[in-house]
């Protein structure tokens, strides 16, 4: 699982969507038989015997005993070579080829998906590298794995582990390429915040083709960003963002879900949402935060339209999405309750009343609040001296 040529996705992560979809409940069967055939030329033009026999297990594919012996004594063979060249380096070579000697090792247990030996390896080959540079390459190779695996846990330990080796040195092209693997993870998590703050770091410096292409990262900075920054930030950084807009067309429903929104257009906003929600649900870091990611989006969107008003019809904003008056007063009833919106609904006039705190109050009451916890403190620490 090497880096990949420049502009390619890493081979591993596309086999890694394709198994998603191969196991995903909306996929149809017709497809999923193509994608089974695809997976399976995957598994052997790599010879990936320990991947092989666990989806075999878990019956994503059927076991073909003689085929798993095959490949089983391919990576045999192979791991004899390799540990041939790492004995001749050790006797007869340098450090820096010792190091490649057991480099080439772990790259080959990435490539036939041996998690936890490629792990061993490429802790091993830590111990052999000296330079920085080096172990950063390390840390990016366990995070494709990481995120081959959906392995959370090792994917927070290697970021950490990253921005502990920058505070030794480190080059700016790996610290940016880090931004992108982190936001990445933050998104997976739904730190969708965090998320579009690192993407967005990173529209201009982007070269993490390994992980995702340029189209999909933008697909990903969009989507974070529409849910968590205001309708200044977000004219500025991404609606009138020239990388954005050189991609934004090539991506169905992009451009019209984001330009629809920061207009005002409602109608064509609910268009677009419907395709989108498309992409998003077979889309494997977000098809896990579909339903949440969904209702922040209408949470945006309703909040926005309510705002221009202090009170409207719910005819009206029913007209302005599209949608039955059925449909506003339900969904706005459960966003209401949730206390997602601050607006309530007179059934009788059919009128909604908006009831948002503005700035200063929403302030005043956070000094109140913060100012009784102080003092509630206190009354504690007085206690404690006292006794």
């Amino acid at each position: 699982m090497d880096g990949g040529a420049e502009g390619s996705q890493q081979p591993h992560l596309i086999l890694a969507n394709k198994l998603f979809l191969l196991t995903h409940p909306d996929v149809p069967d017709i497809e999923k038989v193509q994608l089974k055939s695809e997976v399976l030329d995957y598994i052997k033009s790599d010879g990936m015997a320990p991947l092989y026999e666990t989806l075999a297990a878990t019956s994503v594919l059927d076991l073909d005993q003689s085929l798993l012996d095959i490949m089983r004594t391919a990576n045999e063979e192979e791991l004899k070579k390799l540990d041939e060249k790492i004995a001749d380096a050790e006797e007869n070579l340098g450090e820096s080829e010792v190091r490649e000697a057991h480099l080439a090792k772990a790259l080959y247990f990435i490539r036939i998906s041996d998690k936890e030996k490629a792990l061993e390896q490429l802790k091993l080959t830590e111990g052999k590298t000296v330079a920085v540079g080096q172990k950063m390459d390390l840390v990016f190779y366990t995070l494709q794995l990481a995120f081959f695996y959906m392995d959370f846990d090792l994917v927070s330990k290697s970021i950490d582990k990253a921005k502990k080796l920058f505070e030794e040195g480190g080059d700016w092209e790996r610290k940016n390429r880090l931004k992108v693997y982190e936001g990445l993870y933050c998104m997976s998590t739904r730190n969708f915040k965090k998320a579009a703050s690192l993407f967005l770091d990173s529209i201009s410096t982007f070269t993490t083709y390994e992980i995702f292409p340029y189209e999909t990262f933008i697909f990903y900075t969009v989507l974070t960003s529409i849910i968590t920054l205001d309708r200044v930030s977000l004219k500025q950084k991404v609606v009138d963002a020239p990388e954005i807009l050189t991609v934004l067309g090539k991506i169905p429903f992009l451009s019209e879900f984001l330009n629809s929104l920061y207009e005002c257009q409602y109608k064509a906003f609910f268009s677009a949402f419907a395709g989108m929600a498309e992409q998003i649900k077979f889309d494997r870091y977000l098809y896990p935060h579909f339903r949440f990611y969904m209702r922040e989006v209408r949470t945006v969107v309703y909040s926005q339209f309510l705002e221009s008003y202090k009170s409207v019809t719910v005819e009206a904003m029913a007209k302005a999405f599209g949608v039955s008056v059925d449909f506003i007063d339900q969904e706005l009833s459960r966003f209401i309750a949730a206390g997602k919106l601050h607006c309530k609904i007179d059934k009788v006039a059919g009128v909604l009343e908006t009831n948002r705190p503005d700035a200063k109050n929403a302030l005043y009451q956070a000094t109140i609040k913060q100012g009784d916890f102080l003092l509630n403190r206190i009354q504690k620490l007085s206690r404690v001296i006292d006794l």
